[in-house]
């Protein structure tokens, strides 16, 4: 067999790197990165290098899996499906369509999570179907729509080349998405743009930072009202663009009043003159604002996200080149994930479920009849449907709950009480291991389909290799499932799903595979309403809102459901977040060998204070305990935490912080707090 090299897109972040697998006897040897790709221009992050090595592991799943007295055996497609198809049903007709929930996947690509939200909606008639975005960026999807009319990325990858300042929030830009922290780096180092940190932590882009203000785990909200407030006091608003693009600025005026620098300081620790000094550098400059899960993963969440679209809007850093509100989004297809309808409120495109026309729409292409109108479940709230027996079975598409929710000693009760539980995936994940089937999916190398980066990037996969065993493609299990329901799923490929999603939604319309190959391979920016439009670099262009004008919003700081400053049983403040060596719950990255090596368990990060205050030693193994429960992990004593902060990943199943983190959620986006959790280090007393 011939060697051949196959160019695909990056099963890891947001980025959309695209590289070639090299790939001799069915077997991957090895990654290239593109030349020419317009992110990774010639590079890859040490994820993207190793991307291909787990394809082969010997952990895969190579057939179906049905459990009984508790133990897993080899099943037949046939059988596997059948039992799943009739559980399904019978849980459907005895306890409703609402008795059934499903979970796509950040890691499947646009066509799967497509087939999962037509199979919960066409066949099940439930729109009881999410994915982690409820868990990563429900609120900028939430909060942008709101302030914008549009939750996405503003801006291009392209244009933080032209930004004269970054002011960075909650992203750890160069351990989350390492090709975009190299080139902020690139340009920082060369002196075309300043930047900005607030965070409570150091990161690599502190040191190359004009200021790094550090506040108080929670209190964003607070901080950029701060910031508006002197801008607005310094005259430095930009008047004519609140005038012509914008409403409700009084309002917005009113609520920031009391917000100086003086009463910001005492709510977030960041003091007075540096946070006058910042906002006059961020009105002064054309200025881009980069935020990740830091920003989002709070009970204000969504009132964070609006803020940053009031800063934005105050001052015209939107709807044009190097400006914008940037959300760096953390997974490979979270944004297409989203896109395509993977979420409770909306179909593809962002159409909502309650609006009549847009069901009546869907129900004549699906050619069915009674398409729900209530908003369904969220990831978030499944498990308390669980343990209400209002949700008596479980589809779950390649998501680790288990080790990705918080207060997941919670959702573990949830997955034990639940009647009927599937899981499709490539390993016999954490939570796979409580399923009673599991259908054996294949890697991003064994199938065809497109991810969407976090720019708004639609770009292929393309097969490498066979699927491995008897697994099949995630696409073709779905479509199986449906068939089985007596609803064909008639798609010879995913090309077709995508020729149907496009015809569906009008930000894809003109996104094709045929469209000069993906324009060239480099994929296209949505909206992209027709085949002649060449996609949109940044959204919102001269201020022209996707709603029209931008809404203002005057929002209030609230503080965070717990935190350690004032609680003194549980006096510090845990917050946690990415390593760059690993990604999301180690599914992929525990079993690349490289990655594994370099950080192969779980750590937690103390202030040096902190640990002569609580006799903790560097290397040691200490417990930590929140009011959900309590782990082992390495103490590792670093300034990089300020004092009352400490920091954990959130990938790891051992010694997992989201067994302590917070499960009180956003009221809107209905997201978790991760980032404030308040514990303890030591024993019980």
């Amino acid at each position: 067999m011939t060697r051949k090299k196959v160019l695909t897109t990056c099963i890891y972040c947001g980025c959309g790197c695209q590289f070639y697998l090299d790939v001799e006897k069915n077997k991957i040897k090895g990654v290239f990165p593109s030349q020419n790709h317009p992110v990774s221009q010639s590079a890859l992050c040490v994820k993207g290098w190793n991307a291909g090595e787990f394809v082969n592991h010997p952990d895969r799943l190579t057939d179906p899996l049905i459990k009984e007295n508790g133990m897993f055996r080899k099943a037949s497609w046939d059988e596997a499906l059948n039992l799943v198809v009739k559980k399904l049903i019978e849980t459907r007709d005895k306890y409703g369509n609402d008795s059934v929930a499903f979970f796509g996947s950040a890691k499947c690509t646009n066509e799967e999570n497509y087939l999962i939200m037509k199979l919960a909606r066409a066949v099940f008639k439930t729109n009881n179907i999410d994915h982690c975005a409820r868990l990563c960026h429900a609120s900028t999807v939430a909060g942008l729509a709101l302030s914008f009319g549009s939750g996405a990325m503003t801006n291009s990858i392209s244009c933080f080349d032209e930004a004269e300042l970054y002011l960075i929030t909650g992203s750890n830009t160069t351990e989350q998405h390492p090709l975009i922290g190299s080139r902020m780096i690139k340009n920082l180092r060369e002196k075309k743009a300043d930047c900005v940190v607030i965070d409570p932590r150091k990161i690599k882009l502190t040191k190359f930072a004009k200021y790094h203000l550090k506040q108080n785990c929670g209190t964003d909200v607070a901080w950029m009202n701060g910031l508006m407030h002197v801008i607005i006091k310094e005259g430095l608003e930009n008047k004519d663009f609140i005038r012509d693009h914008t409403e409700n600025y009084e309002e917005l005026k009113k609520t920031i009043e009391k917000y100086t620098p003086e009463y910001v300081e005492k709510i977030t620790s960041i003091p007075a003159q540096q946070l006058k000094e910042v906002a006059l550098l961020y009105a002064a400059k054309k200025s881009m604002i980069i935020y990740s899960m830091g920003i989002t993963q709070h009970t204000t969440g969504v009132d964070n996200v609006r803020s940053c679209a009031n800063l934005a809007m105050l001052t015209g850093n939107i709807g044009k080149v190097g400006t914008g509100v940037n959300p760096l989004r953390g997974q490979n297809n979270v944004q297409g994930s989203c896109d395509v309808g993977a979420l409770p409120n909306v179909y593809c495109g962002y159409q909502a479920v309650t609006n009549e026309a847009i069901r009546e729409k869907f129900e004549k292409a699906w050619k069915v009849k009674g398409l729900p109108a209530n908003i369904g479940l969220t990831v978030t709230t499944v498990p308390d449907a669980i343990l209400q027996d209002k949700v008596k079975a479980l589809y779950v598409m390649g998501e680790n709950p288990m080790v990705s929710d918080p207060n997941t000693s919670h959702l573990e009760k949830a997955l034990l009480k639940c009647p009927f539980l599937v899981v499709q995936d490539i390993f016999l994940t954490e939570t796979a291991q409580y399923a009673n089937v599991v259908f054996p999916g294949t890697s991003f190398a064994e199938k065809d389909g497109t991810f969407t980066s976090t720019e708004r990037r639609v770009e292929r996969i393309r097969k490498a290799v066979e699927p491995i065993g008897n697994a099949k493609p995630d696409w073709k299990i779905l479509c199986e499932i449906a068939d089985h329901c007596g609803y064909k799923f008639d798609y010879a490929s995913p090309k077709e799903v995508m020729d149907e999603m496009a015809q569906m939604a009008p930000i894809y319309g003109g996104i094709t595979y045929d469209r000069k190959e993906m324009e060239k391979g480099f994929g296209l920016q949505w909206p992209c309403p027709t085949k002649d439009h060449p996609g949109t670099t940044f959204l919102h262009k001269d201020g022209n809102f996707t709603r029209g004008k931008g809404l203002f919003f005057g929002i209030e700081y609230k503080p965070p459901a717990e935190t350690g400053l004032d609680n003194k049983d549980y006096p510090l403040t845990l917050t946690t977040g990415r390593s760059y060596f690993h990604w999301h719950t180690r599914t992929l990255t525990g079993r690349t060998s490289t990655l594994e090596r370099e950080v192969p368990e779980n750590y937690i990060e103390i202030n040096p204070e902190d640990a002569k205050k609580y006799k903790v030693r560097k290397g040691s193994m200490i417990k930590v305990s929140s009011l959900r429960g309590s782990i082992e992990a390495r103490a590792l004593v670093s300034d990089i935490v300020k004092p009352g902060t400490v920091f954990m990943p959130f990938h790891f199943a051992i010694s997992a912080a989201n067994r302590l983190t917070n499960d009180a959620l956003d009221p809107i986006a209905k997201i978790p707090e991760y980032k404030v959790c308040a514990v303890k280090i030591g024993e019980d007393k």
